[in-house]
């Protein structure tokens, strides 16, 4: 059974950062597609950045430039480094995986192990 644990979020003010990390337990973790979702109060959950088994790398058009996916394979760690953040950011942020092939995308219903969140407050 996998298990994902976020941690990092946090409250900054608006052009701060913050590093997410996302513990893997139970797997190997570089055989899965990962992505950091977000879901702020009352909208759809929204996939924020993936990275597949192949470590390759996508990411919304809302935070393209701004935060970096990445992943330390001997810490079995994930993690989203978020730069420049807006008050739009502000949200509970969620790490997710998928095993095995096929394509890796920033699709929720494609998931099956998730973490509990962690919350991101930008303010201006």
């Amino acid at each position: 059974q996998v298990q994902l644990v976020e941690s990092g979020g946090g409250s900054v003010q608006t052009g701060g950062a913050l590093r997410l990390s996302c513990a893997v337990a139970g797997d190997t973790f570089r055989n899965y597609c990962m992505v950091w979702f977000r879901q702020a109060p009352g909208t759809e959950r929204e996939g924020v950045a993936l990275i597949s088994s192949y470590g390759s790398t996508s990411y919304a058009g809302s935070v393209k430039g701004r935060f970096t996916i990445s992943q330390d394979n001997a810490k079995n760690t994930l993690y989203l480094q978020m730069n420049s953040l807006k008050p739009e950011d502000t949200a509970m942020y969620y790490c997710a995986a998928r095993r095995g092939g096929g394509i890796c995308r920033l699709k929720e219903a494609d998931f099956g192990y998730w973490g509990q969140g962690t919350q991101v407050t930008v303010s201006s």
